[in-house]
């Protein structure tokens, strides 16, 4: 069952396209990861899935609600935790959690064993009563999330939740969201980070200059990726001077050098290591170490959108 129904969603500035004719759906339970560099529209999809910001053109449909026609209702289904924190820098956690609750309509009592439920989970409690402008980054972001499922939400929207915090807290955050994935709520996620999305999605979809590009499980993303089988040999003597014999012998495969000591093998079919290990052996080589390589999402993110990875570092670097 989809929650999220997107149907050619845009948004346009001007003369400027944002986003442009985006379709998409999200499952129930599911953690849908929405991947792409700066500017690539990431944000402002967000924005307009959440009410932020108003729709050009297309629909988007959240449980049964048309988000764009009735955005308070549908509000009130999701969860919202923006790049940049909304709470109030004067009121302490506590009490901005409380608050926030008060906004669903969520009476006292409840709303306040919410609140210590929330902070003890998130390991805040001992910073419930200090002002939210007094805590680092990373537990900004932290309140910030739990905020957003005080009410718990049928679905949450998470835009770019570890940018420009520490590592431990990064770490934090990705096992809350994977617990909170694994206990059934239903995720949207943006982010700068490949392999953050790789150890938290189900599910992928690419976004490059206001167009999806792709979408798919990480185990499809890569099949498509990689059409030959790779199997990456390593010697105890370099292998240059058996390269060439390695291709005359074993014809139906391709090679490769990678480094002095290290070949791979390509090939459409299933390999047996065992005829290139009695070959090597002939030759007078050992072999340390015979793998088979698969890509990671790193690989099929540079195929796909033909953006390099080191390109996405440099703009992550810009945010922090």
């Amino acid at each position: 069952m989809n929650i999220v129904e997107v149907k050619n969603l845009t948004k346009t500035f001007g003369e400027f396209t944002a986003v442009d004719h985006i379709a998409f759906s999200i499952k129930q339970g599911e953690l849908l990861g929405f991947l792409g560099p700066n500017g690539a529209g990431k944000t402002t999809t967000i924005n307009m899935l959440t009410g932020l910001a108003r729709i050009t053109d297309g629909s988007v449909r959240i449980g049964d609600i048309d988000a764009g026609k009735h955005v308070k209702r549908a509000q009130h289904l999701m969860g919202i935790v923006p790049d940049e924190s909304n709470l109030y820098m004067e009121m302490d956690g506590f009490d901005n959690l409380c608050f926030c609750a008060s906004l669903y309509g969520i009476g006292k009592a409840k709303r306040e064993k919410r609140a210590h439920e929330l902070l003890k989970i998130f390991s805040l409690t001992d910073a419930g009563k200090r002002p939210f402008k007094a805590y680092s980054k990373g537990m900004k972001r932290k309140l910030t999330i739990a905020a957003g499922i005080i009410h718990e939400p049928k679905i949450l929207f998470l835009d770019e939740p570890t940018t420009g915090i520490d590592v431990e807290s990064s770490r934090q955050i990705r096992q809350l969201i994977r617990k909170l994935h694994e206990e059934g709520t239903t995720i949207f996620l943006t982010t700068h980070y490949i392999e953050e999305a790789q150890r938290l999605c189900d599910r992928i979809a690419f976004i490059v200059e206001g167009h999806i590009v792709q979408v798919g499980t990480i185990e499809k993303l890569m099949r498509d990726v990689q059409k030959d089988n790779i199997v990456q040999f390593t010697l105890d003597q370099p292998v240059a001077k058996v390269t060439g014999l390695l291709q005359m012998e074993m014809s139906d495969y391709r090679f490769d050098m990678v480094s002095d000591d290290t070949i791979r093998l390509y090939t459409d079919t299933t390999v047996s290591l065992m005829p290139f290990i009695e070959f090597f052996d002939q030759q007078g080589y050992r072999v340390y170490e015979a793998k088979v390589i698969q890509p990671s999402l790193e690989d099929v993110f540079v195929n796909i959108t033909g953006i390099g990875t080191r390109e996405m570092r440099k703009e992550r670097e810009r945010k922090k």
